[in-house]
């Protein structure tokens, strides 16, 4: 079903632009309220944001749609994306909302929601609240003592750092470590290093100074070049990179060499699978994993259950079939044990229980299988549908047909941004690089 609002996460795009806008926002406030409004308690929602300037624009647009229709607000201010979601189900809040636009630059912005429970919507609530946007909310408005308040929450900081504490092992501390953590400017500039630091470890922080428009800026896990150099400068254990709403996490090893995602799942599926603590015989990842990935995992007997791109469909995998760990190449690790969402600190956390278990380095640690020849490209568009294009229909079956049974190939619209993205995979990587070359060609042909 077409969306107006709503993407693949949450509502997305330039801040002021032709989406976005304070109009938006207090639309959104009033339909999203309408619908969570329950009960004859004093509704609640909370509302965290990242470090961009049009956070406070839209913020406030929010505050006045829910207080609208009769919801109380509570501020947190900065703050990462799972926090938001873990403290909407800690202070039985009604409705979570993170205004964030994840890894995107600071002139975008965006409105993520979440239900009481810390979940994301499904796309049917969705679609209930677009239809609410669109229509007329005037009966829905409450009118003297029962319209609501905004509060602004100075303990919310305390408390997401303290779960985050508690998700490691009680007799693993992070003494002895050398961590250098790249905030990227963005919503864990606050709470990340400080929990860091109160688990013992030696902190080396970097992007941790936003000014409302470098959130992302040559820092953090899409730019991993400046927790690259840091680590090297000052020979830490390891580099912990976040995105702008710190929802996913890139590894750095005491090399200096980047981890992604699918090692990281690695480890972490071996690791909970000997601690007994593994659920669903297996992991959830998406079509982006490395075939080396799933290898790997059936070589400890596991499966590899993958999905559409998307944190949000492979944390609905992992709930459906039973599985509590899951995630993305790019950097989302989802552990259902801790969280309803990816979290970057989390998973970091588990990664490093492991480095202090083992005594071993993170280079030795993360290296659990040789990746599959894979190349990734991601191809900018201006308007139209270039994957229904006959010409590029019959440049990806060409190339699926190079590569055979065993190659993948995987061409897909990013669901946040006017890009295609086009993923090749096969134990040849010269023919890889062909047959991606060959249909990047064919989408800007028509592009």
């Amino acid at each position: 079903m077409a969306r107006k609002y709503f993407g693949t996460d949450g509502i997305r795009g330039l801040a002021n632009g032709e989406k976005l806008t304070p109009e938006l926002a207090l639309k959104v406030g009033m339909a999203a309220g309408a619908k969570f409004v329950r009960g004859d308690h004093r509704n609640r929602v909370v509302i965290g944001k990242d470090t961009r300037r049009s956070g406070y624009m839209i913020e406030s647009a929010l505050t006045a749609g829910f207080t609208a229709v009769g919801m109380d607000v509570y501020l947190l201010g900065p703050m990462p994306t799972p926090a938001v979601a873990m403290l909407t189900r800690s202070l039985r809040a009604d409705l979570g909302v993170m205004i964030s636009a994840s890894h995107n630059p600071f002139d975008d912005n965006g409105i993520k929601l979440f239900r009481p429970d810390g979940y994301k919507l499904s796309d049917e609530v969705e679609g209930e609240i677009e239809r609410l946007i669109d229509s007329d909310m005037s009966a829905r408005l409450a009118h003297g003592r029962e319209i609501g308040r905004a509060h602004r929450d100075e303990e919310a900081r305390t408390r997401y750092i303290e779960y985050a504490k508690r998700t490691l092992p009680r007799h693993i501390d992070l003494a002895g470590l050398r961590v250098v953590l790249d905030c990227a400017n963005g919503a864990a500039y606050k709470v990340a290093p400080v929990a860091l630091w109160e688990l013992g470890a030696e902190v080396f922080t970097i992007g941790d100074k936003p000014d409302g428009f470098n959130i992302n800026d040559k820092v953090g896990s899409t730019a991993p070049e400046a927790v690259v150099a840091k680590v090297r400068e000052v020979r830490a254990d390891i580099g912990i990179a976040l995105d702008g709403d710190a929802d996913r996490v890139i590894i750095v090893d005491e090399k200096g060499e980047v981890i992604d995602g699918d090692q990281f799942m690695a480890v972490i599926a071996q690791s909970w699978m000997e601690r007994e603590m593994l659920v669903g015989g297996g992991i959830v990842a998406t079509i982006m994993s490395n075939l080396g990935l799933e290898r790997y995992l059936g070589s400890l007997g596991l499966t590899l259950e993958r999905t559409q791109v998307g944190d949000r469909y492979v944390l609905e995998a992992m709930r459906a079939k039973g599985f509590n760990v899951g995630g993305e190449q790019s950097g989302h690790i989802i552990l259902s044990d801790f969280t309803t969402t990816g979290d970057g600190l989390v998973a970091a956390l588990q990664l490093m229980a492991v480095l202090k278990q083992q005594g071993r380095p993170v280079s030795e640690i993360c290296a659990r299988f040789e990746k599959v020849p894979q190349l990734l490209r991601s191809v900018k568009f201006k308007s139209g549908k270039p994957l229904e294009n006959t010409h590029v229909i019959q440049a990806i079956a060409d190339g699926q047909a190079q590569l055979g049974n065993g190659g993948r190939l995987v061409v897909r619209a990013s669901g946040t941004e006017p890009v295609i993205r086009v993923m090749g995979e096969a134990d040849d990587a010269s023919l890889v690089s062909i047959v991606v070359a060959q249909i990047e060609a064919a989408i800007r042909d028509v592009a």
